[in-house]
């Protein structure tokens, strides 16, 4: 185990998969650190003063100074201990690291949220277009994934696993709420098995949040904004 110079805390919230990524990350590089759960519905004083521009977690502090931007904390951390690295030495390699969690992050993670947010049409269109981005994954994993490989980085978790894979206990409780699963062997063979080797990691079982309670929580905000928007 690594030795942390200086204090670490995160700032979080359990049911976003943005922070599920960053504590994957911490413990997979064996880094202690201080998890601090906070209540996005009245933010502390301390998330808006580290995080003033988005006032959203994950934020990171090392040793007083905030990281924020769940992508950006990835390379920090990956940066900072040497251990199991996330990202390859290849330059090319890490572009295009970079180029597919930005597409998850930028194009997935939106559509997602109607499927919660929304009903009839709009709903419909979001689980649409989440299909869609799904797909595009599918078919550019299918060009550059290592073959023969569980992971994108290979036997071990990188980067990009932990964004997409982090997500993996929403494919499910998406799924649910839109009538029809978005990761399955059919649509996305690929996306699937990788989830699956994921999944029978013991830091996956550690780390991801419980369906039941996950699926609790998206049906309360969607509760919410069904009510607000009537």
């Amino acid at each position: 185990m690594e030795t942390v110079q200086g204090e670490l805390k995160l700032h979080g919230m359990w049911a976003s998969p943005f922070c599920t990524r960053v504590e994957l990350a911490l413990k997979l590089k064996g880094v202690q650190y201080e998890y601090i759960q906070e209540d996005l519905n009245k933010k502390s004083d301390t998330l808006l003063r580290y995080n003033p521009i988005h006032k959203v977690v994950p934020v990171l502090v090392h040793d007083g100074r905030p990281i924020v931007e769940s992508l950006v904390i990835l390379e920090y951390i990956d940066e900072t201990w040497k251990e199991h690295r996330l990202m390859p030495k290849d330059p090319h390699r890490r572009a295009r690291i970079r180029f597919w969690a930005d597409y998850f992050d930028k194009k997935f993670a939106p559509a997602s949220r109607g499927i919660i947010m929304q009903k009839g049409e709009e709903q419909e269109k979001a689980i649409k277009e989440s299909k869609e981005h799904l797909s595009t994954l599918e078919q550019g994993m299918e060009e550059e994934f290592p073959p023969g490989q569980p992971f994108f980085n290979g036997e071990t978790l990188g980067l990009l696993d932990l964004v997409v894979c982090s997500t993996c206990r929403w494919f499910t409780v998406l799924g649910e709420l839109a009538g029809t699963s978005l990761v399955n062997e059919e649509t996305t063979p690929l996306i699937f098995s990788w989830i699956q080797s994921f999944m029978e990691l013991q830091i996956a079982e550690d780390t991801l949040p419980q369906h039941e309670k996950l699926l609790a929580y998206a049906l309360g905000l969607r509760e919410k904004a069904l009510n607000s928007s009537d």
